[in-house]
């Protein structure tokens, strides 16, 4: 029996000692290798922004898209799909709103998915520096577009970035009907007598959009369905900074 006892213990204490030189060189292998690296190790790549960008975020602005990626953003005014035919925004793609408009916004979109999961709000124009509404403005000049863009030196709620366009699309990007496209001027895109120009289908989509919007917090405005404001220009001018 002695002897028997003797030959298990020497058995587990050989079992024990190779598992550890096992474990041990393991280990070892993992460390001094300069190949072999965790995931943690791996350095990602920064995302690149633009000075146009940053400025933005120096100065507070949130990044919409990024808070809520369900957000759908294509800024009209970053390509030429727009109407001056001209790419204002040469070095800007994301969306960039004030905190409080940016808040509002984001309870925009949950109301609307709360009604409708397969919907989701389309972000035509959000933050406008100061000197982007220079360069529209000068590149309407003589146009037949002259009347309807704000001289830069009576500012807009888009320069404190208190102001969003937007509409509302389906899963695929689709925008829903509003009876108009964005930045149509014309009367039909007033929101006053909507129901001598538009269809009941195109009404209940506009409907659709403020109700969402005004129960988040936003304010409309007469002559245009897809505009609307986080605050009034008087409130902005006093608590917001311009967008230089």
């Amino acid at each position: 029996m002695i002897r028997l006892f003797l030959i298990i213990v020497w058995i587990s204490v050989c079992y024990v000692s190779c598992v550890g030189k096992t474990n041990n060189i393991d280990k070892q292998t993992v460390s001094d290798d300069p190949k072999v690296h965790t995931t943690d190790s791996i350095a990602q790549p920064e995302p690149i922004i633009s000075c146009l960008e940053q400025k933005m975020i120096d100065q507070g602005l949130i990044c919409v898209n990024h808070l809520d990626s369900s957000l759908v953003v294509d800024l009209k005014y970053a390509t030429t799909d727009n109407f001056t035919k001209v790419v204002l925004y040469d070095t800007l793609s994301n969306a960039y709103l004030h905190p409080l408009a940016a808040e509002k916004l984001i309870k925009a979109q949950k109301l609307l998915k709360e009604i409708d999961p397969n919907l989701s709000l389309l972000i035509y124009d959000a933050a406008r520096p100061l000197s982007v509404q220079k360069k529209m403005f000068q590149v309407v000049q003589g146009t037949k577009y002259q009347a309807y863009v704000a001289n830069p030196s009576r500012t807009g709620l888009h320069n404190y970035g208190i102001a969003v366009d937007l509409t509302i699309c389906d899963l695929s990007g689709n925008a829903l009907d509003m009876g108009t496209p964005f930045d149509f001027f014309g009367k039909e895109a007033g929101i006053t007598n909507e129901a001598a120009f538009l269809t009941k289908k195109q009404i209940e989509n506009r409907n659709l959009l403020r109700k969402v919007m005004t129960g988040a917090g936003f304010l409309t405005i007469r002559g245009e369905w897809w505009h609307f404001n986080a605050l009034s220009l008087a409130d902005a001018k006093k608590t917001c900074r311009l967008i230089e």
